[in-house]
């Protein structure tokens, strides 16, 4: 609050105004006028000091005078600095033990808070306060996100307590402040996704591993937070970390809490999942247009490097739409994205932070994708298709993925294609001419398979094991033949690049590179320990067979020559 107080400058006139010709009493009233002006300013004046003295030995908020500028003649400024509170709060949110000691809060819906314009502070019972750092704002919910990180005295805590979220570390908790329980990623509904009919939950625990998946009258879904009016529906499937359940028989128009509860037994109690995901009813996710015959849907994280040679090359052939999950990246993938959308290319980013969820990430994408697309490609961003017919072609159609597909009239739902291993062939960074160019040497035995999906013929249970979903009844399931069409994986690629995977691996039921448990997996890598140490010959290995198939065809389709080589168009 500002005071101004209008003065005479040192240099002005203080004598008596002088009096309006024909006025014979003005000398007196002007002369009294400004007694009494005067008087009033030494009053005011005197007022305000002692109640300055007053507020700086009394309040527990005291006022502070300044000056903010040089004050012109004739004028004194005073600003009334008043702590205002008002703008710290308690912030509602839901909080979720994350990898590497963090805790995700997660704001309610509810709420509206400005990530970057104040001071966030996790608030803990020990007293501490520790810097709640924005993380991202969830897609669809529009939740903003923070991390803080959990003290060491809570690391070997059980139950840990969920920190308090507040705006400020001003923030004073009250005295009756209670700390529920923080939920452990290990065990948590994390996400929903709503259809026509029913919602779709992801959740952590419950069954907890391959082939694990508890019966679904185990179950039941729950909508509200409070005993009394939470809403109860039966669970139709559990399999994997997808359950699915119906909508209640009330309105609800505004998003809610939903989690699960294990149903009571003889034997056993009534046993909550605890949650950090709200159930809104289904909405337009995107715009609506016309749907899109192929697209394609990958898992990513820091991968900007390779994404632009994927697409265009995979748009080329046949891919109108790409849905791109990024599982937290933190490279250029955003504006890899963006430059792709500036040249045509539909590309579409889900934000997906959830760890460890690669499969769950896939179903959610068979739901979102429903709407927008008929068949969906599930590959990796170092996966490429391509099949040998193609090889005598002068140029690309975009016919050509579409030609490995069943008619309409068919009941096939799925096609799936062999999966070639390609090795480091003697290359020590990522090739400038893209992963197509630079790795051509490869295993001999066929690996595994990915797959196009006809979305409408997944099954209820939407299970996938990545390379493949499981149908509904009536559809069939076809295996092409390697001279029909294979995927070529550039799997074990130069050691910088390749030792990059030993940060995280994407699948829910695939073991950390790091961690020292089944070294026999097929998802390990031979000769590969549980450290990022290079083994010796790394450049030479998994080179059985010289392929260069693919190598030939992109450079003739996509390379222009150069006084060194080629320069391929997905170079910048």
């Amino acid at each position: 609050m500002t005071l101004t107080l209008k003065t005479s400058s040192p240099s002005s006139n203080r004598s008596t105004p002088k009096p309006f010709p024909g006025d014979d009493d003005s000398h007196f009233l002007h002369y009294r006028s400004y007694r009494a002006h005067t008087t009033t300013l030494f009053f005011v004046l005197a007022s305000l000091s002692l109640f300055v003295i007053f507020s700086l030995y009394s309040s527990p908020n005291p006022i502070y005078f300044a000056t903010t500028r040089q004050a012109k003649p004739g004028t004194v400024t005073y600003v009334i600095n008043v702590r205002d509170s008002s703008h710290i709060r308690r912030i509602k949110a839901e909080g979720v033990l994350w990898p590497g000691w963090e805790v995700m809060m997660i704001v309610s819906p509810e709420e509206k808070v400005m990530p970057r314009e104040s001071n966030y502070t996790c608030f803990y019972p020990n007293g501490e306060k520790l810097t709640a750092k924005f993380a991202v704002t969830l897609p669809f919910t529009n939740r903003t996100t923070f991390k803080c990180k959990l003290p060491g005295v809570y690391r070997h805590h059980h139950p840990i307590p969920t920190p308090i979220l507040a705006s400020s570390r001003s923030f004073e908790l009250s005295p009756e402040t209670r700390w529920p329980d923080l939920p452990l990623w290990s065990f948590v509904v994390f996400d929903t996704i709503s259809t026509e009919h029913d919602v779709v939950l992801f959740v952590k625990g419950p069954n907890r591993g391959l082939g694990s998946n508890k019966p679904p009258g185990t179950f039941r879904c729950v909508f509200g937070e409070e005993s009394d009016s939470a809403v109860r529906t039966t669970v139709t499937s559990s399999v994997q970390e997808v359950f699915r359940c119906p909508f209640p028989n009330v309105t609800m128009d505004y998003p809610v809490k939903i989690y699960i509860e294990r149903v009571a037994t003889e034997k056993e109690a009534m046993k909550v999942v605890p949650s950090v995901a709200y159930f809104s009813p289904k909405r337009t996710l995107v715009e609506p247009r016309e749907k899109s015959l192929l697209c394609a849907t990958t898992m990513v994280y820091n991968v900007a490097k390779y994404l632009r040679e994927w697409v265009m090359y995979h748009a080329t052939i046949g891919i109108q739409r790409f849905i791109i999950y990024d599982n937290g990246s933190d490279d250029e993938l955003n504006d890899v994205v963006e430059r792709l959308k500036s040249e045509r290319y539909d590309v579409t980013k889900v934000l997906w932070i959830w760890p460890k969820t690669q499969e769950a990430g896939f179903s959610h994408a068979a739901v979102y994708g429903k709407d927008m697309c008929t068949w969906m490609m599930y590959l990796d961003v170092d996966e490429f298709l391509f099949s040998p017919v193609w090889s005598n072609k002068s140029k690309p159609s975009d016919q050509m993925i579409r030609s490995l597909l069943p008619s309409d009239e068919s009941m096939i739902g799925q096609v799936s294609f062999k999966s070639l291993e390609f090795g480091p062939s003697n290359q020590t960074r990522h090739p400038a001419g893209g992963v197509t160019q630079g790795y051509t040497c490869r295993r001999e035995e066929e690996k595994r398979h990915k797959s196009i999906v006809l979305l409408s013929a997944v099954e209820h249970s939407l299970y996938t094991a990545i390379h493949h979903f499981s149908l509904k009844g009536e559809y069939e399931w076809r295996v092409a033949d390697t001279e029909e069409g294979v995927v070529n994986h550039y799997k074990y690629q130069a050691w910088r690049e390749f030792k990059a995977k030993f940060k995280r691996r994407v699948s829910a039921y695939v073991v950390d590179w790091t961690r020292v448990s089944n070294p026999t997996s097929r998802d390990r890598t031979p000769g590969l320990g549980f450290k990022p140490i290079e083994p010796e010959g790394w450049a030479q290995n998994f080179c059985e067979i010289m392929d260069m198939r693919l190598k030939r065809l992109t450079r003739k389709w996509f390379g222009r020559p150069e006084k060194k080589g080629y320069r391929m168009a997905w170079q910048r």
